[in-house]
């Protein structure tokens, strides 16, 4: 059980997964937090912008070049949206009448709807930069079956869209010695920032049950 504890305290440290996995845990990673239920915990937008700056400052860690890194984390977004829609498509009636548990929460998907309601397909697109909507986007998107054609072309600009951006922002600034000596408190920072959308989300939605 310690050593089960263990693992999952590494798979929320960004620095961790790619120190103790590698390349192969670091796909694993962005595959499972971009369509599979157990991924809404994972740190997966400072996991994309820690792997650029240590391609950038530590590339022995990686042994791969920049463009490679993105191309291959791409690859895993994309195909973890895929299983989470085809989840969502074969499991999407079981899912509304599912209790909570450890790794499901209505509240998740409900928040999910209320950005879908909003921005429609683009919820896809957008909601790659947003913790939790990354994760029950694709899967709502399989429950309400949007078509096969429409989801794949708002999955690959969202995973291109959010790869590119994130990964080479912290290969640009992996080359910086301020940002090599404060990893952790960049972090801190981004989990912050990525976090006040939902907030304000739910917030809205608070306000509008109680009226």
């Amino acid at each position: 059980m310690h050593y089960l504890l263990e693992f999952l305290k590494q798979l929320t440290d960004p620095e961790s997964i790619i120190k103790y996995g590698g390349l192969s845990l670091l796909l694993f990673v962005i595959f499972a937090e971009t369509g599979l239920l157990i991924g809404f915990f994972l740190p997966g937008d400072s996991l994309v912008l820690i792997s650029g700056i240590i391609c950038a400052s530590r590339p022995e860690l990686l042994n791969i070049n920049i463009i490679t890194l993105e191309l291959s984390l791409i690859t895993s977004a994309v195909m973890g949206n895929v299983a989470g829609y085809w989840f969502g498509n074969k499991m999407g009636e079981k899912l509304l009448h599912r209790n909570d548990s450890l790794i499901f929460k209505k509240k998740h998907v409900e928040l999910t709807q209320l950005f879908y309601e909003k921005n429609g397909g683009k919820t896809l697109i957008l909601g790659r930069f947003l913790p939790i909507i990354r994760t029950f986007a694709p899967i709502l998107a399989g429950m309400i079956k949007i078509e096969m054609k429409k989801f794949m072309l708002f999955n690959i600009i969202g995973a291109i869209l959010w790869i590119g951006l994130l990964c080479t922002i912290g290969f640009r600034f992996g080359k910086v010695l301020w940002v090599q000596q404060n990893i952790g408190y960049i972090i801190i920072g981004l989990i912050i920032i990525t976090m006040l959308p939902l907030l304000v989300i739910g917030y809205k939605k608070k306000d509008k049950n109680s009226n």
